[in-house]
């Protein structure tokens, strides 16, 4: 085996998400300003030059390989290479909640595809890599990117953007949001006016929301009195369909202080926003 390479897989915010329409082919279209955390999984990847296999060191319980992304990215990736490629065994430290809405699964195929074109030199570009992770997922490619952007289409369509690196209180409330079942929810808000890119970063930050969010207060009890008790300390949003809701702070400190109030039984972590992704800056370390 050759040395590993461990890179972050970072979470992801929705700092605010607006359905615009539906298209015909039942898709919503979306206007989003994503930021990344300085907070998410690690992925370890260990070449095998002496077994040609695509494979997890150890599997994620009740995820089969052939629905995991990681292993789907890295055989898609493959397929890209003009000859035969030694294999890899990657390791995955998961540290981020499943179905929070943190953008877990998408981050964690962005960062094999990148891992894999550095370590099997397949020197494909940032926009083929980015089309690439489209067919494996709708968030994929602003994970690819590691900018933070604003977002339109299905979120696919990115433009770089700078929101403030602000200090995020994020919690998890105990329970699993499907997301198909919110996005064909009748009461959707599914006509929320588009907006253009300047006004999408100026004026009362107050009038965006997310969209989801009072479907899911309606059918999640545990979000809507999660959010409710975060609300109490400032503006409280869900991120994506949820389940994780966040707060944004100026400060490390005033989010601790307001984590160690939490109340018993809900998981989370404090972190701290940036527009740059960590997975790009390690990567950056590389080359």
């Amino acid at each position: 085996m050759l040395t590993p390479l461990t890179l972050p897989s970072p979470a992801k915010l929705n700092l605010f998400l607006h359905i615009v329409g539906q298209r015909p082919d039942g898709y919503h279209e979306l206007q989003t300003l994503f930021q990344f955390l300085d907070y998410g999984d690690e992925l370890t990847f260990t070449l095998t030059p002496g077994d040609p296999g695509i494979r997890l060191e150890a599997p994620i319980p009740g995820v089969a390989d052939e629905d995991n992304l990681i292993i789907r990215a890295a055989r898609l990736i493959a397929k890209a290479a003009d000859g035969p490629l030694p294999g890899v065994v990657i390791r995955i430290d998961k540290r981020l909640p499943m179905g929070g809405g943190l953008g877990g699964g998408s981050s964690n195929a962005a960062t094999t595809l990148l891992a894999m074109n550095y370590l099997w030199q397949l020197n494909l570009s940032e926009d083929t890599l980015a089309e690439m992770g489209l067919n494996l997922g709708a968030d994929v490619p602003v994970f690819v990117r590691g900018r933070a952007a604003f977002g339109e289409g299905v979120g696919e369509q990115l433009t770089p953007a700078n929101p403030p690196e602000d200090w995020f209180l994020v919690l998890k409330p105990e329970c699993n949001i499907n997301t198909g079942k919110i996005f064909s929810e009748k009461g959707l808000t599914r006509d929320t006016p588009k907006m253009t890119i300047r006004p999408a970063f100026e004026g009362d930050a107050s009038r965006y929301r997310n969209d989801c969010e009072d479907v899911v207060r309606k059918l999640y009890p545990e979000v809507n009195q999660s959010l409710d008790w975060l609300s109490q300390f400032g503006p409280a949003r869900l991120t994506g369909t949820g389940a994780c809701i966040f707060g944004r702070f100026p400060t490390e400190s005033a989010t601790r202080i307001i984590w160690e109030s939490k109340p018993s039984g809900i998981t989370g972590f404090v972190a701290k926003g940036v527009n740059i992704s960590p997975l790009h800056q390690k990567l950056a370390e590389l080359t």
